[in-house]
């Protein structure tokens, strides 16, 4: 029985290592979110320098969460709650990059797995609907196009990575999501462009009701 005791003791001290790791990659995985979510509101508000301070901050803990998991301890790299904040990241830094115009970074430049990485290039589409109304608000805006044309690019591509939910962690169903969203993005872009069209028409008809009159 002292044998057992040791052996005991051994797993208990592994189960309270690993726990340690655990809690401290739940605490690391809550403040990437937080960063990535604070880096999109940032974006949102016109609010460059904030944004890539966010992003940043995010990076640091995401990559923190890498190198201390993914070789190490990959069951804690590979749960839910670290993946779902490398998907928050990834997205952040897609949105960032999508609405300031540069190039997208790679999977590999964000040190994020090819499902966090897709999943987070998806719910990009929805940070993307949202700029575009913010930009429809005063009225019709050309940027709205450029962002539509990536938003049907990024589905066009989404739409070809048919495997599994296994593999690729729920893609299909953000997928499905994504098709909505641009749609009613194309929609709302239409409406506002004809409204314009009309406003214009309407001016340049009391212009010309005002020249004959005059």
């Amino acid at each position: 029985m002292d044998a057992l005791d040791k052996i005991c003791e051994e797993i208990r001290t592994d189960f309270e290592n690993k726990t340690a790791l655990r809690d401290d990659a739940l605490r690391d995985a809550r403040q990437c979110i937080k960063h990535a979510s604070l880096a999109i509101r940032a974006i949102h508000r016109n609010e460059e320098p904030e944004a890539r301070q966010e992003l940043a901050n995010g990076r640091e803990l995401a990559t923190r969460l890498r190198e201390s998991l993914k070789v190490a301890h990959p069951d804690l790299y590979y749960a839910g709650y670290t993946q779902d904040a490398l998907k928050e990241y990834c997205e952040a830094e897609l949105t960032v990059a999508m609405i300031l115009g540069e190039d997208l970074p790679t999977p590999e430049a964000l040190g994020a797995e090819a499902p966090a990485y897709l999943n987070g290039l998806a719910e990009t589409l929805g940070e993307l609907r949202r700029r575009c109304l913010d930009l429809l608000r005063p009225g019709y805006n050309r940027e709205v196009e450029r962002l539509l044309e990536i938003m049907d690019e990024v589905y066009t591509q989404l739409v070809t990575m048919d495997f599994p939910d296994a593999i690729t962690e729920g893609l299909r169903r953000r997928t499905d999501l994504a098709r909505g969203i641009i749609e009613r993005t194309r929609a709302d872009i239409t409406v506002a462009f004809r409204e314009e069209q009309l406003a214009q028409k309407l001016d340049r008809l009391s212009s010309q009701l005002s020249d004959q009159q005059g």
